[in-house]
């Protein structure tokens, strides 16, 4: 595979490189800060650090532990976005969903086939086959292929072939047409990970708790290392809050009004195994409040999502039995054998930050996304959607760089590729003799070249100096130690929740959401960590009761009672 050439930084961002970082933060002044770790803030660091200023970016928890890790994994245009006439937004998508393909992450991001079932002959599929066509030509309108096929009539007969588990009376043909998905925890380090390899000084665990002024000028923060309970002051030209649904929390730090506000919207998926019902394509079904997805995810189901409103914990919002059964309800509408509660092994809720506005449905609200200087020194970028996270980051970089001196280049991240990108496809193809070489089974080599790349030799080159950590984790056969071992040395995981939520996606995946494999993934770590017995036994007993209190919550039948319940397991490092 391809070997990787950093730019000025190491593309470890393991615990040396966040004290280095830290270091970095507290003594010189940087040009741009970017505060918040979800998609859109590792996203500005990596625009801003590769038109070659000085950047910081900081999270007060893990990388992608708020919305960013809690999505439907699917970079997409927005189907139903074309029947509310936002075509700008659905042609803006869909070039990135390209780009994402194609150029700057083939090793993460991939097509996803859906089937949208037709109920009426004639009207329905004209109407529909229609917004399928006009999908298709906004995916052409950025100047390259789409990389995916175009949209296809299907009779009955042929869907029940693609579907055989669909009940034969709930639909008299279809259309089939192609999106994209991801694994967006994965994709959010990365993205730090690029930004950090780029010159980027990066560093989760770190809390903003103020902000510094000059008169009414923002030149900095204060911050708190949550994990060692230093705080410091990190000085820079400009801030860029892109803190999600926390941006209006964030922005009252600053003392002043923000000029927009944003709206948390819940939105909560179920995995189900894969073998539950027969399928070659996903689901795109139509409710009476939006859209609901069915989604190939490995060896699972993805089904979602609701949209809720939100006004609650947002650190850890809480699916209830009213959600779960409302999901089950509509997905059991086109099933031939119905899916029962028994049939559910992972559960996850999320909140979007929509731009409120003036309709009561959080559903009916903007996924545009908005940047504003709401103060000097202080831009804001809210709003907008997963799939157009680049997009967003430029935006919001261009309206810092237009308050510094000098001339700065524009944004170049349509030609920045991920770490591991590069050389992918070269990889894929020699996947059988990699696995010779390693004495590793070929589909094992599959899943790590679809989650690290060319960066896969990394893993490869941990399994040759210890045999053992080629073998799975209990109760989580898709993931090997190695995987462990990494995610603490290379890729910023400093707390076992890290690993097993977001790193892998053990909590959502297993039948016991990683209950079996905590403990042995937490010595894995502590190893890398250098913790002791005792800091190994409190990490796998915070995971555990954070499991026992996500399970017991979804047995709740509204959102205060889930979250009372939930909040019952402590995060590891308070962040309150």
């Amino acid at each position: 595979m391809a070997a990787h050439t950093s730019v000025s930084h190491s593309t470890k961002i393991g615990p040396e490189e966040r004290a280095k970082a830290i270091e970095t933060l507290k003594e010189k002044e940087l040009d741009i800060l970017v505060v918040g770790g979800g998609i859109v803030g590792t996203g500005s660091a990596l625009d801003a650090v590769t038109r070659g200023l000085r950047v910081g970016l900081v999270e007060a928890r893990d990388w992608a532990s708020g919305t960013s890790s809690r999505s439907s994994k699917l970079v997409h245009g927005g189907i139903r976005y074309l029947e509310q006439l936002d075509f700008r937004l659905v042609r803006e998508a869909l070039i990135e969903r390209g780009l994402l393909l194609q150029r700057i992450a083939p090793h993460l991001v991939k097509p996803v086939r859906f089937l949208y079932p037709l109920h009426k002959r004639v009207f329905e599929r004209a109407y529909i086959g229609a917004g399928m066509l006009l999908y298709d030509i906004f995916s052409y309108s950025g100047g390259r292929p789409p990389g995916v096929p175009h949209h296809r009539h299907l009779s009955r007969r042929q869907v029940q072939e693609l579907i055989p588990s669909l009940s034969k009376n709930a639909l008299i043909g279809g259309i089939t047409y192609y999106d994209a998905q991801v694994d967006d925890a994965r994709y959010v380090a990365s993205l730090a990970r690029t930004a950090a390899s780029y010159g980027a000084h990066v560093a989760s665990r770190v809390r903003v708790e103020g902000f510094l002024k000059v008169g009414e000028r923002v030149v900095g923060v204060k911050a708190h290392d949550l994990e060692t309970g230093e705080k410091f002051e990190i000085r820079a030209k400009q801030v860029v809050n892109a803190t999600g649904v926390w941006t209006d929390e964030t922005q009252a730090m600053v003392g002043e009004r923000g000029q927009f506000k944003v709206r948390a919207s819940k939105g909560i998926h179920l995995v189900v195994p894969r073998d539950r019902f027969q399928g070659k394509s996903g689901l795109l079904l139509r409710t009476e409040k939006s859209v609901l997805f069915v989604i190939p995810w490995g060896r699972h189901w993805l089904i979602g999502t609701t949209d809720t409103d939100w006004h609650l914990d947002k650190a850890h919002p809480a699916a209830t039995a009213a959600d779960i059964d409302y999901l089950l309800e509509h997905v059991n509408s086109v099933l031939a054998v119905p899916l029962t509660r028994e049939d559910v092994e992972g559960v996850y809720a999320g909140l979007r930050p929509l731009l409120a506005g003036e309709s009561d449905q959080t559903s009916k609200l903007s996924r545009e996304h908005l940047v504003a200087h709401s103060v000097p020194g202080l831009v804001v970028i809210a709003g907008g959607k997963w799939t157009t996270y680049r997009v967003m980051a430029k935006d919001a970089i261009d309206a810092a760089v237009s308050a510094l001196d000098g001339k700065i280049s524009p944004s170049v991240t349509q030609d920045i590729a991920l770490l591991g990108a590069e050389g992918y496809q070269a990889a894929w193809n020699k996947r059988h003799k990699i696995a010779r070489k390693f004495g590793v089974h070929t589909v094992r080599i599959e899943h790590l070249l679809n989650r690290y790349g060319t960066l896969t030799d990394e893993l490869l080159d941990l399994i040759l100096a210890d045999p053992s950590l080629a073998e799975p984790l209990p109760g989580a056969d898709d993931y090997i130690g190695a995987e462990v071992v990494y995610a603490a040395s290379h890729e910023s995981a400093l707390h076992l929740d890290d690993v097993l939520a977001r790193r892998t996606r053990i909590s959502i995946e297993a039948w016991d959401r990683g209950v079996s494999a905590a403990p042995v993934a937490a010595r894995l770590m502590g190893g890398v960590l250098g913790w002791d017995d005792d800091t190994i036994e409190r990490e796998t007993a915070f995971y555990l009761e954070r499991v026992a209190a996500e399970r017991a919550s979804q047995e709740q039948p509204d959102d205060e009672s889930a979250e009372r319940i939930r909040l019952e397991a402590p995060d590891i490092v308070p962040t309150d």
